[in-house]
């Protein structure tokens, strides 16, 4: 018994690492690789996630329909302004099936003034990332490797999380 109690507590401590500091965040053990991932702008053009290698990319996936999405989306909209961080590109992924239309009143309820909004259809990048609910986001190195998401909402503005995140830049 007690080996596998050993067993499962080396199992989970490979796999990832929370930062103690930054709520939510989760970092990888090791990086992962994603091929072919693709979204679409708010013109239903298709955005293959590639040409960015060499930013350090955030997805963002929310919904119209969910509160903690709601309450985070400022902070995320002022993360985007961040002079430290201008190598950073942010794409906020409505994963709600939601029309533009009501995506876009969501932004201006929210007074969101430095993001646009973006589309995952059909739900293709939710289901490659294993997406367990939103928010969620995905942290994207230069390299085109994810090496951390955040499970959960978060305060983008947080002097620790802003911080880490400029290590990255």
């Amino acid at each position: 018994m007690r080996f596998l109690i050993i067993f499962a507590f080396l199992i989970s401590n490979c796999v990832a690492t929370e930062i103690k500091d930054i709520k939510n965040l989760v970092i990888n053990k090791e990086l992962k690789k994603y091929d072919g991932l693709t979204f679409l702008d708010d013109k239903s053009n298709e955005i293959q996630l590639d040409q960015f290698k060499g930013n350090l990319v955030l997805l963002n996936f929310w919904a119209t329909w969910c509160a903690p999405c709601k309450e985070e989306m400022p902070s995320l909209d002022q993360l985007q302004s961040q002079k430290n961080l201008n190598n950073l590109k942010i794409f906020p992924i409505n994963v709600g099936q939601d029309n533009l239309e009501k995506a876009s009143k969501f932004f201006e309820d929210l007074g969101i003034d430095n993001l646009k909004i973006y589309f995952d259809s059909p739900i293709t990048l939710a289901k490659k990332f294993g997406l367990r609910g939103v928010p969620t986001t995905i942290l994207i190195n230069k390299d085109g490797y994810e090496f951390a998401r955040i499970v959960g909402s978060i305060d983008f503005k947080e002097k620790n999380f802003v911080e880490w995140l400029a290590s990255y830049n």
